[in-house]
């Protein structure tokens, strides 16, 4: 079953986290979008890094926007 987004309009910003937190991480995106072959560690270094970020985002807006 795939994840499905409560906001279908995030898929864009949400694939661009995606790339940037690849290109950072120095992890290789798939060219096709299938990720089976990529290595667990990579897609969990991914998968934490997004979290991460999202948390961050989520801490800044509830806190007014300031820190």
């Amino acid at each position: 079953m795939a994840n499905q987004l409560i906001v279908p309009q995030a898929m864009q910003a949400l694939n661009q986290m995606k790339l940037e937190a690849a290109q950072e991480l120095g992890v290789q995106i798939p060219a096709d979008g299938y990720y089976g072959n990529v290595s667990t560690r990579d897609a969990g270094s991914l998968g934490g890094y997004i979290t991460k970020k999202l948390v961050q985002m989520a801490e800044q807006q509830l806190s007014g926007g300031m820190r």
